[in-house]
């Protein structure tokens, strides 16, 4: 189904209606349950457009292009870590996890032999080699023939609800990037989770998993030795002070501005300091609107020496892109009526935002 392609044509470009919405979510539902997952690929694509709708999308049934380049360099990401070894064992020497079923994913060899013959230590810092555009291309070859040609397969037959395809290029049908928008933490939850099943199940990591039970932190997650590194390269800006209440402390911590659960995805712009009582008390909440502002002209103002730690420690580092989700996740709030933290055991109303504020993000 095209959703809203009748508003389309009739000149408006409306929101998918609560029956579209729901369609959209029960052929998730089918993909997930009635296709077939021979390698990890596909979740890492709905990964991959579910953050990319909410960097470049529309709330609106607009549709949405993305290049097959664009969605290589998010599986590059996705897989750099993954490349590594989780843990070496007499069984596989190499320790990195198998992707696939079979022999180990196109993708994660690729990255491997990369990273084994580059200096490079993200593919932040990659970018702008000769060596990593040949990458991007070999893996933008191998997701145009595999998940981007297979994804929509349900149930032993084509299910065309999420995109067509172009020579090097995919097209979010109407509707599809609102509702990757919408429902991004659940698509981003389901995908991670499955995800990690994955690796579980494949009794080819059975010699390198063990006992240990920290895979899904391995697999999606940061490193505290990297977190430790961001929050030496912060204290260098900011000082010892926690962003939240201004308080000096020998014991702060690195948290997500925009909450980790929201948009589970790490960017040098989105990190602050905090001490262990605020970070613990606003936990997985958007912090209010005096908290917004601030955040907001501290990293305009100090992105240059945000970006130069990103690039040391290996994390991505985009302006645009945190502005872009910031604004997703204070309109969504906004719309919702959501509860905005200001300080332990006070919150403000976020529908009290005024569009000037999102409008600050928009402008950054």
């Amino acid at each position: 189904m095209d959703y809203s392609r009748e508003s389309e044509v009739l000149g408006m470009i409306a929101t998918p209606s609560a029956e579209d919405q729901l369609d959209f979510l029960t052929k998730i539902q089918r993909l997930f349950n009635e296709s077939d997952f021979s390698s990890t690929y596909k979740y890492a694509l709905l990964i991959s457009l579910a953050d990319l709708a909410i960097e470049h999308g529309k709330d609106d049934s607009s549709r949405l292009e993305i290049s097959n380049k664009t969605i290589a360099e998010r599986f590059i990401e996705l897989y750099w870590q993954q490349s590594s070894p989780y843990k070496t064992s007499k069984a596989n020497e190499s320790g990195v996890l198998f992707q696939n079923n079979g022999v180990q994913a196109a993708i994660v060899k690729s990255i491997d032999a990369f990273r084994q013959g580059n200096r490079f230590n993200s593919p932040s810092s990659a970018k702008g080699s000769k060596e990593y555009e040949r990458l991007v291309a070999a893996v933008a070859a191998t997701v145009a023939k595999q998940p981007i040609n297979y994804l929509q397969n349900v149930g032993g037959a084509t299910l065309p609800f999420l995109y067509e395809r172009n020579s090097s290029s995919i097209t979010l049908k109407n509707g599809v990037a609102y509702c990757l928008r919408r429902f991004q933490p659940l698509i981003q939850q389901l995908a991670r989770n499955r995800w990690t099943d994955f690796i579980k199940r494949n009794t080819n990591n059975a010699p390198i998993l063990g006992k240990k039970d920290d895979l899904n932190s391995f697999l999606f997650e940061t490193s505290r030795k990297t977190l430790a590194l961001v929050c030496k390269g912060l204290k260098e800006i900011y000082g010892n002070k926690c962003f939240y209440c201004n308080k000096t402390s020998s014991k702060l911590e690195v948290d997500h501005f925009v909450p980790f659960s929201l948009y589970p995805r790490d960017l040098m712009h989105n990190f602050v300091l905090a001490c262990p009582t605020c970070n613990r008390s606003k936990s997985d909440t958007l912090a209010a609107n005096i908290h917004l502002n601030k955040w907001v002209e501290l990293i305009a103002k100090n992105s240059d020496e945000i970006v130069k730690i990103g690039n040391e420690v290996g994390i991505s580092a985009n302006l645009e892109t945190t502005m872009a989700i910031a604004k997703w996740g204070y309109e969504a709030a906004n719309k919702g009526g959501g509860s905005g933290w200001i300080k332990p055991g006070e919150y403000s109303n976020m529908a009290q935002l005024r569009s000037g504020q999102v409008e600050i993000v928009e402008s950054v």
